[in-house]
């Protein structure tokens, strides 16, 4: 897929990665539609960056349809919002469980299945995810979390495989601990001494590597943790054990302390 004169929307612009993401696609030519909850961010964003702000908040179920019609013609849908939820299941009222569900996973598969109607009508165009690695491991105190982005990386791979003949590409980028933006760097944790982290110019780089080169999945964290997924994912009973040993609750519990109230 050619960004070149493409007609992108992202959602969550207006997170640190968010803003990454859209200086990146600008970048490569791209014609950006931004959406976000701050129009006081989001607004002088799309303006530097010669895009269009529309304000929407993807926890209101009707935002996700009404966000594609304002959107126009949808070339390439970026769906990089998502709200935190880490911490115990307990912790949670069933609202807050409802506006977890409804803007990491149902905003994304509806957006999907409206933008991905178009490009098939025309043979071109591509879907792609900001997930996690949360969305290949499981941990502790991040069972909600865990719970939306397994969910999105099944979605995202069932989709591909449905789209490939319409030529959709779909892809999806799990990114680690991500400094300076995005929920890990906001909530202050600490990390154990060789626990690496990424930009979020990293995650940028990688999503547009995957729209340009039909990617499937890219992970965008150190080889330390990215061998860490892989364990997560083949043997899951041995990755909570290594994890238990390595303190990994105690980072789990650290998000979800410096996440509280904003969920």
């Amino acid at each position: 897929m050619d960004l070149r004169g493409a007609n992108v929307l992202l959602t969550g612009a207006t997170g640190g990665i968010g803003q990454a993401l859209a200086r990146a696609l600008a970048g490569r030519g791209a014609r950006l539609v931004l959406t976000g909850r701050r129009a006081d961010v989001l607004e002088p964003l799309a303006e530097r960056l010669g895009g269009r702000a529309i304000v929407a908040d993807l926890a209101d179920r009707a935002t996700a349809e009404s966000l594609l019609d304002e959107a126009g013609r949808v070339d390439v849908l970026v769906a990089n919002a998502a709200l935190p939820a880490s911490g115990l299941l307990s912790e949670y009222s069933i609202g807050e469980i409802d506006r977890a569900l409804d803007v990491n996973l149902r905003a994304p598969i509806v957006m999907a299945k409206l933008a991905a109607a178009q490009m098939a009508d025309r043979g071109r165009g591509h879907l792609v995810f900001v997930s996690s690695l949360s969305g290949k491991t499981a941990s502790g105190h991040a069972s909600l979390y865990n719970a939306t982005k397994f969910g999105m990386r099944g979605f995202a791979l069932a989709l591909r495989e449905d789209l490939r003949p319409h030529g959709v590409g779909v892809s999806t980028v799990f990114p680690g601990f991500i400094r300076d933006a995005g929920m890990f760097a906001e909530a202050g944790v600490t990390l154990p001494r060789g626990v690496g982290t990424r930009s979020p110019r990293d995650v940028a780089r990688a999503t547009v590597r995957a729209v340009e080169r039909d990617i499937a999945e890219i992970d965008v964290a150190p080889l330390g943790l990215r061998i860490g997924a892989r364990i997560g994912g083949v043997a899951p009973v041995l990755s909570a054990a290594v994890q238990r040993r390595a303190g990994g609750h105690r980072i789990s519990q650290g998000l979800a302390d410096g996440q509280r109230g904003k969920r």
